[in-house]
């Protein structure tokens, strides 16, 4: 290990400790459990993430955009993102790339005999709505257009040229309804009745025992529940069922506002600072009125089938579409029923000691399945990060009155003596907005959500203190979009004195931190070619150009001794 990545692991004293705690408890994990953040966790992510980053285009063809390698390249892409957060990773980028291929047909009127129509629609908006909502307003209007367009009459979701009365599909129409609440978490006008429709169609097809099939026999509007097929109730079909009923009552509003949750999302950040984001969709939701009774009591009776019927690992399956559908229902029903976020659950930690094993060499999960590696490496990566309870959490993306997060727009931020968040004159942001992102946790910030004149203070003992609490978070900050924040602004605040956490900062596990501290680099010298560096750059090349840079920065400063390097 360098001396620098010595120095960089005690900029994460609290993280060490952390593993020093795990370290003595490994003898008793099930008196702990996982949690997201685990170092055994997030190891398994950094492995699978890389597994993503070595698949090419050559692994997804270039044909229809509505085949199932287009869906699952967008698929990997949103895991990747959830992940990493870097919209420039080719995963990423080769996402996009399929989505906006879904978009464009969809305009032309395509996709009217797409086998796949629905889950790639889907996935697309996932995948949209991650990446910048805003900036892919029009592609998510499309696909909502589309997504509805292509919704049976009873409410269900089904192949093209199915009878939706014999087969509407249960795994199709949740992931119908997973858009349709993106969608409506966005702000994109809905038409509630139809998502009413669905959910009272999940409603009748649910079998009398709880669980419901792949494939749903209709009764017909006005009457109960008929028997459906045992061979296609798998625990997979009831978790999708039940994950519907859920997702639908949620975007409903049925167990309240929970985007004005008491819980803001954000490790360490006061509960009193909410997040204030305007219902667009008001006053449509109230025309898709309905009562949480029945389906609390079919997620109730879906419960009680699954405990009878416990899921067994046998042969190939479809374990990996399992379990992400499994951390989706969880999560879901902790906001249904008003529970706190549980850290590490049970169902967490089977999942993760069952994953755990089933891991190859080279970081993907190959093993029993259905889905194709790359697609059970996305599933497996959503399980670990509980990637649904994080998105419920951080949807908020309004002007900062307490809430999940910060804005995508962090040009007016004060937080007064009450805890709220308020505007304030630019000059005399920084402070405050230090204060937020020094918690343990930065919610949606971003470095490009600063604004181009946002300046330290002028008073030279506050802009001191101001870039020491900044160096302190480029080097030490667990959080990425505190350590992105932290390099732009030090980047802009053209001062000699902050080059030596910036040459730091190029070797950040985060592409957007590394670029944002090798474009500061270039303004404070005045290099404006500086030494190269690409954006996605190799070790070695990152080593070559941190050594440039202290050399250079020698000639500045002749005694300064790089404490990361020259010891």
């Amino acid at each position: 290990m360098t001396v620098q990545g010595s120095i960089r692991s005690a900029g994460h004293f609290g993280l060490a400790m952390s593993i020093s705690l795990f370290v003595l408890v490994a003898s008793d994990r099930s008196a702990y459990g996982y949690t997201p953040t685990d170092p055994v966790v997030t190891k398994m992510v950094e492995r699978g993430v890389a597994y993503l980053d070595k698949l090419t285009d050559n692994d997804f063809g270039g044909g229809d955009a509505f085949s199932t390698l287009s869906g699952e390249a967008i698929l990997i892409g949103y895991a990747h993102h959830k992940c990493r957060h870097n919209p420039d990773s080719p995963a990423v980028k080769r996402g996009l790339k399929f989505a906006k291929s879904v978009v464009s047909s969809l305009a032309k009127g395509g996709a009217k005999s797409a086998q796949k129509r629905t889950y790639v629609i889907a996935i697309s908006v996932l995948l949209f709505a991650e990446v910048d909502a805003d900036g892919y307003r029009s592609e998510l209007q499309t696909l909502q257009k589309s997504l509805l367009d292509f919704q049976s009459g009873n409410g269900a979701f089904c192949y093209p040229g199915d009878d939706p009365s014999k087969k509407g599909d249960i795994s199709m129409s949740q992931y119908g309804m997973l858009a349709i609440w993106t969608l409506d978490r966005n702000g994109i006008p809905l038409d509630y009745n139809r998502v009413t429709e669905t959910l009272q169609w999940l409603l009748r097809v649910q079998d009398p025992g709880g669980g419901w099939p792949y494939h749903a026999l209709d009764p017909g509007p006005g009457r109960g529940r008929m028997t459906q097929s045992t061979r296609e109730m798998t625990d997979s079909m009831a978790l999708a069922g039940g994950s519907s009923l859920l997702i639908g009552g949620d975007a409903l509003r049925l167990w309240g506002n929970t985007d004005d949750d008491a819980d803001n999302g954000i490790p360490g950040l006061p509960k009193a600072i909410k997040i204030f984001k305007e219902d667009k969709n008001v006053k449509r939701r109230k025309r898709g009125s309905m009562s949480e009774t029945p389906i609390k009591l079919a997620v109730q009776m879906m419960r009680g089938w699954r405990q009878k019927n416990p899921y067994k690992k046998t042969g190939i399956d479809w374990y990996y579409y399992r379990i992400y559908t499994l951390e989706r229902f969880e999560s879901f029903i902790e906001i249904a029923n008003g529970s706190s976020k549980n850290a590490s659950p049970a169902w967490y930690n089977r999942g993760v000691d069952e994953l755990r094993p089933t891991q190859g060499a080279d970081g993907g999960w190959t093993d029993r399945s259905q889905t194709r590696p790359p697609v059970s490496t996305a599933f497996a990566l959503l399980f670990l990060i509980r990637s649904t309870q994080k998105t419920i959490f951080t949807m908020s993306q309004g002007s900062l009155q307490g809430g999940y997060g910060l804005p995508k727009d962090t040009t007016d931020i004060r937080v007064d003596k009450k805890g709220q968040i308020k505007g304030r004159p630019v000059a005399a942001q920084v402070t405050d907005m230090l204060d937020i992102l020094e918690k343990d946790g930065a919610g949606e910030t971003e470095g490009k959500s600063i604004p181009d004149d946002l300046e330290l203070d002028e008073d030279p003992i506050v802009r001191a203190t101001q870039m020491d609490r900044l160096e302190r978070l480029v080097r030490g900050s667990r959080s990425w979009q505190a350590r992105r924040v932290a390099a732009r602004l030090l980047g802009k605040s053209d001062e000699l004195r902050v080059v030596p956490s910036l040459i730091f900062a190029l070797s950040d596990p985060d592409g957007s931190v590394r670029r944002y501290a090798r474009d500061g680099l270039r303004f404070i010298s005045r290099r404006f070619d500086g030494f190269g560096m690409s954006n996605d750059p190799t070790t070695a090349e990152v080593d070559k150009v941190q050594r440039q840079w202290r050399d250079w920065y020698r000639t500045m400063n002749p005694k300064f001794v790089f404490l990361d390097y020259d010891l």
